[in-house]
Order: C-alpha cells, then structure tokens, then sequence
C-alpha cells in the first residue's frame, strides 16, 4: 500500500468527501472583490485556517489550498508575481496545521487553478511557460506539505496538459477536474468524455478526474455522466458542484442551492461513478455536513436518468440564470473583471 495518504485513503474507502468553497468563505470574513486570496496565507493566515477547520469540523476528508491563483500569471495581476512559491507554500501549510491536528487523517490538497491566459494556438501562452509557472506552484505546495496537487477548472485541452506536466515535477499524485459550463462543454469545447480521454493519455496521467464548479448540481451530475462514457472500471472521479447558481442580491452574492439539495446531488454524484465527492462555489460547512451525513453508509444505485437528476436537483441552469462570470463564486471573482477577455474564475 502507498505510503502517500491520499493515496491510501483511496485504498481504504469507498469514496472521500471532499471540501467546499474557499473563496466564498473568504468573503465571508472580510476578503473584498479584487483583492488576492493567497496574499491572507501570510496576512491572515488565522483566517484561512478557520475556513479549514470548518470543514474538517463538518467532516471533509481532502481539504483544499487557498493556492487557486497562486501562479505567477494569476499574481501578477497584485504584483505579486515574485512570491508565487512563497505564497503557495503558506498556504499549504496553514491547511497542513489544520489538517494534522484533526485526530483522524485528512489529505491536503494542493489546489492550482488556471492561469486567466489563453494557450497556443488560440493565445500567446506556450506550453513550456504554463507548465513551468504550473511546477514552481506545485513545488511550494509539496514543500509547504500537500499530499496531493488537486488542478481544478481547467478549460482548455492546452492548459490541462501544461498543468499536469507542471504539477507531475513535484512527484506527488495529480488530480484533475475541468469546468463544464457551456452546453455541456468547457467553455474551449471540450465534453466531458474528450477531457477523461485526453487526461488519462497524457505522458503522466492524473490519478483522479471530474468536474467542478459550473452551473450547479444538475450539470454537475450530467458531466459525470458524461464521463462515464470513457471510464474503465478502476477509474477514480471527482465531482465538486457549485451550492446552486450565484445570484446577486442587496450588494451581494448568494446561492441558490441548499443543504438538502446538496444530500440528494452527493447520492446522485455517487451513482454516477464519484468517489470523491465535495462542493464548489457557494459550499459552507453547513452544505459539506449534508453531503457528509448523506453519504454514511449509502450504497450507490445504478446511474440516474435525465429525468431524476432534473426531478431531485432541478432543471438545467441556462445563461438568464447567471447574471455574471468568474470563479470566487463562479460569479464573484475577488480578482475583478478582466475587461471581458476571458472569464476569470475562483474556486468558490
């Protein structure tokens, strides 16, 4: 058996839960639109560290990084560039110091998002570029001690495969979810059986892949689906939905899903093949609980038709129900707008 925990984790269990939003939360205590979430793992790394516990207080398994735009592409944008090791490192070690004092085994993992570029041929980023920013994130990571480097809303063929060459440097285990918010296709075109093919082709292939944040629940569950038509029987998926869509309401964002909702995607989730099930944007401890609690010694059914997933979770969100893009609550980005070139996104 591997001594990585992750790793052995997944040997161990039928399925993990992983954690909810981070970035949601982060507003929650004070974090203003615009301002970089990785600077708080050295300006307020108390804070950072109470989102962990939450989570693991409500019975997360895999606790997630406050890395997401922990690249120096994403930095740059606070010239912050030059820090990009640093602040990943912190930030892993801040979830480790929550994550080791939790009195049962909890994975931290490294989360790295996208860089807010666009890969050749359809943008000047080149390969080599990612995957070097993509590897000095996952060094702090692995340094700052990450079990696991956790690649999430990814949505470009380029981008992924610059990110898992990255990641693969640090010589951890490599998970990897793509966003599929498009007419059931990332916003770069690629459908949930194309993103499983090409990942588990690539030169190391990531020991884990789903889909997380996007429209919610609904779209969530048929991206899994989804994959299914291009999964062996031993592969491992990921599904991390948003807590609803975000709506914008009295100066603010909220979401629309709740904690019973969330029970019935968690079981549906599991139907559909998820061995690794959590929540994205909008996900509190509350909403982790649920999918926790409905999960205890649930024993998944066969995979659900088009008509329960819409009967338990609602029909599929369309583009009137999404007042706005990005990624801090997919629709609430901390980092701003980016003048509408490319849609900035924010785990949570």
């Amino acid at each position: 058996m591997s001594d990585n925990l992750f790793l052995k984790l997944l040997a161990e269990r039928s399925h993990l839960i992983a954690d909810g939003a981070m970035g949601t939360n982060l507003f929650e205590r004070g974090l203003m639109s615009g301002d970089a979430p990785e600077l708080w793992n050295v300006d307020h790394p108390d804070r950072v560290a109470s989102v962990h516990q939450e989570f693991v207080d409500n019975g997360a398994d895999i606790i997630l990084t406050n890395s997401f735009g922990g690249s120096s592409f994403r930095l740059k944008l606070h010239n912050a560039q030059d820090r990009a090791y640093e602040l990943c490192k912190a930030a892993a070690e801040v979830a480790r110091g929550v994550a080791d004092k939790a009195g049962r085994p909890v994975v931290v993992a490294g989360s790295i998002g996208p860089t807010g570029e666009l890969f050749e041929p359809v943008g000047p980023v080149t390969f080599e570029a990612g995957r070097a920013a993509f590897a000095e994130q996952a060094k702090g990571l692995r340094d700052g001690g990450a079990d696991v480097l956790w690649i999430e809303t990814i949505s470009s063929r380029e981008e992924s495969a610059a990110a898992v060459a990255g990641a693969a440097e640090a010589g951890l285990p490599v998970v990897s979810t793509m966003t599929f918010d498009t007419v059931g296709r990332t916003m770069m075109g690629v459908t949930p059986a194309d993103a499983f093919r090409h990942l588990t082709t690539l030169p190391i292939a990531p020991v884990a892949i789903g889909a997380n944040c996007g429209l919610g629940a609904t779209e969530n569950v048929l991206s899994l689906l989804g994959m299914r038509e291009a999964v062996g029987p031993d592969s491992i998926l990921v599904a991390k939905a948003n807590c609803g869509v975000p709506v914008f309401k009295d100066g603010a964002f909220s979401f629309t899903g709740t904690p019973e909702l969330m029970a019935d995607y968690a079981r549906l989730a599991r139907d559909s093949g998820a061995r690794i099930i959590g929540g994205c944007c909008g996900t509190t401890g509350v909403v982790l609980k649920a999918i926790r609690d409905a999960l205890d010694g649930y024993e998944p059914g066969e995979p659900p038709t088009m008509e329960t997933i819409v009967e338990k979770l609602g029909p599929l969100a369309g583009v009137t129900d999404r007042p706005m893009h990005g990624h801090a609550g997919h629709s609430c980005s901390p980092e701003g707008d980016d003048g509408g070139r490319r849609r900035r996104r924010r785990r949570g």
